[in-house]
């Protein structure tokens, strides 16, 4: 997979990935789009490829009991909520998924996934295996979470090209990312567990194989409605 790249080389790479005429889909139920995948997977760049070629799907944003950093706006970012504000909510059954990572309680609300999805946009979810987990079981109590969700689970094709990519990231430690590969592991080897399985290879055809199953997913006769004759 190619290294990720600047913003605006991205940008300018998005742009010429949208097309001349975007589908339309005025009788489609929008959908939940759920991309999860181990660390260093590149979830995170498809999903922020994905936002920037469909002008038609939003992400959902994430509540979190961190800080905000400089330049982080409240509502835009991440919705910043103190630790008392944020377990309030985990107690009434508020968040379709949360965790806690290095000390900060992360969570998405029902809420803003369904609110999103009541106005005929596409949601994004970028989450990790057990947030996906944690979403399908409340989407099969939940018909209205069930009808929209697809889940896609996106991995390298091996554990060595996965140490690759984390030593060249130069942000971890040989202990980490030895730490990193076994969590992998782990995380891999429940694939079977989603929709879609798309084995990396490049960030522009890891994004066409993700589009081309959104596209997919709109035509399904449990979505679409055909014209009336």
């Amino acid at each position: 997979m190619k290294a990720e790249l600047p913003a605006s080389a991205s940008a300018k790479k998005s742009e010429s990935l949208k097309p001349e005429h975007p589908a339309k889909h005025p009788t489609v139920s929008p959908l939940l789009v759920l991309i999860s995948a181990p660390s260093g997977g590149g979830k995170t760049t498809v999903c922020n490829q994905l936002l920037a070629v469909r002008r038609d799907m939003t992400r959902a944003i994430t509540c979190t009991t961190r800080a905000p950093r400089v330049g982080e706006k409240d509502g835009v970012d991440y919705y910043f909520l103190d630790a008392e504000s944020f377990l309030k909510r985990v107690q009434a059954g508020n968040f379709l998924e949360h965790a806690t990572v290095f000390g900060n309680s992360y969570g998405t609300l029902k809420s803003e996934v369904v609110n999103k999805l009541r106005q005929g946009k596409d949601v994004l979810l970028n989450v990790d295996v057990q947030g996906a987990a944690a979403i399908r079981a409340r989407a099969e109590e939940d018909p209205e979470l069930k009808r929209s969700l697809i889940t896609i689970f996106l991995t390298p094709p091996s554990i060595a090209i996965l140490e690759e990519r984390l030593k060249k990231r130069g942000t971890d430690s040989p202990a980490v990312i030895q730490k990193r590969l076994s969590v992998a592991r782990q995380e891999i080897s429940q694939w079977k567990n989603f929709d879609y399985l798309i084995i990396s290879d490049t960030i522009q055809d890891d994004l066409r194989r993700t589009q081309f199953i959104i596209e997919a997913e709109k035509m399904r006769t449990a979505r679409a409605v055909a014209p009336e004759l």
